[in-house]
């Protein structure tokens, strides 16, 4: 059997290793880019690698790379979802970008180096959440949206008081008056103890008519 076969076998095993062992940890979260969809991107990148690697020594190598990370750009964007304030999907789409990667270093024989690589991901994926969750006791970030009668101007400089009183740092605000509402939003940042000290203060506001966060 050629020898050049039987190292391209090698690779395409390489990367449904390495794809599914990332792909594993994004189905065990239950994001949309699984188990499948991160081997076959891994799977994807190893193969153009590997064919870009037996053309012309020129600048179709280059190119064919270069068009990998542009081509997974546009897939990892579809991951990304706004809802609201909130952006979610960013870590899956970068998931996605790293796969691709790992699958190009497999295409151009890198393969302890990527197994390497891997493991960071793994740790990055599984270790650095603990992080977070940390952090996030600490400090979190939320948008509120709250809606006033209409003449009732009073009540906004109560909630910004209220605001104030609860210790969250407020980095936008934005107010829209109609005929018959005052519609404010902020966006503020502190401690979720003081967060829930707030939303408890605008549940009990009779004065607010929706209270959206």
């Amino acid at each position: 059997m050629d020898q050049i076969f039987i190292e391209n076998l090698i690779k395409i095993g390489a990367a449904v290793l390495v794809g599914g062992i990332v792909g594993a940890e994004r189905e065990y979260q239950d994001k949309s880019a699984g188990f499948r969809t991160i081997i076959l991107i891994t799977l994807g990148s190893t193969l153009f690698t590997i064919f870009s690697l037996s053309m012309d020594a020129g600048f179709t190598q280059t190119r064919i790379a270069a068009n990998i990370v542009t081509g997974i750009g546009f897939l990892g964007a579809g991951a990304i979802i706004r809802d609201g304030g909130r952006i979610s999907g960013l870590t899956t789409s970068a998931t996605i970008w790293l796969s691709a990667a790992l699958g190009m270093g497999i295409g151009a024989g890198q393969i302890y180096f990527v197994l390497a690589a891997t493991t960071v991901t793994l740790l990055v994926l599984l270790v650095f959440p603990q992080i977070e969750r940390r952090i996030d006791k600490i400090r979190e970030a939320r948008a509120y949206r709250i809606v006033f009668s209409g003449s009732d101007f009073k009540a906004v400089e109560k909630v910004q008081s209220a605001i104030e009183d609860c210790s969250l740092r407020v980095f936008d605000h934005h107010q829209t008056k109609t005929e018959k509402t005052i519609v404010s939003s902020w966006k503020t940042i502190g401690s979720p103890k003081n967060h829930e000290r707030f939303v408890t203060m605008m549940l009990r506001n009779k004065a607010v008519r929706e209270f959206d966060y």
